[in-house]
């Protein structure tokens, strides 16, 4: 595993570069976090670079993130991947959802913000890949009881990378977290 002494944009390359390398080695898919789609771009490259033959989806971030009615991920962003083969998914949080508006409401914490805090005991990025990694399964976008490499991060880029099998947001704990590749110290 590769440690990071920091959290960085800084580190999307080399976690690309290792996330793909095990993919491939694996033959399984890549899912990743993608905001504004600069780093599903990142990845495209990186897997052209290795001639990557597996799948790459790239979960976004909720409609209203930022702004109500708004995506972070533009129109025509999203219409480029899907021109390089990038399958995007769009789903609320597994990690909050509307857990988050309860909270944010009455105060407290709730279970599924709990899951995520736990996980933040990690990184930051790994709770993120057990997130969309749901995300990605609620979706039917990824392949049910097949590990995938997961990629997430911390602020903006990616800077964790973990092979594991995902699962479904309401089979959460069925999810497992074989080797984590990278992640910020």
């Amino acid at each position: 595993m590769i440690i990071y002494a920091k959290t960085s944009p800084d580190n999307t390359a080399p976690t690309l570069g290792l996330a793909f390398e095990k993919a491939s080695e694996l033959r399984t898919d890549v899912i990743l976090a993608t905001s504004t789609g600069s780093s599903a771009f990142a990845a495209v490259a990186a897997a052209n670079k290795i001639d990557f033959n597996g799948r790459i989806i790239a979960v976004t971030s909720v409609w209203g993130t930022g702004s109500p009615g708004q995506n972070p991920l533009s129109g025509v962003n999203r219409q480029k991947l899907s021109e390089r083969g990038v399958v995007t998914v769009t789903a609320a949080h597994a990690l909050s959802g509307v857990e988050r508006s309860i909270s944010n409401k009455f105060k407290g914490l709730y279970p599924a913000e709990l899951i995520a805090h736990t996980l933040r005991l990690l990184s930051e990025g790994v709770k993120v890949c057990v997130e969309i990694g749901a995300m990605a399964m609620d979706a039917g976008c990824a392949e049910y009881g097949r590990p995938a490499v997961v990629i997430g991060g911390t602020g903006r880029g990616l800077d964790t990378a973990c092979v594991m099998t995902p699962s479904y947001s309401a089979k959460l704990f069925e999810t497992r977290i074989h080797e984590i590749l990278c992640k910020p110290y």
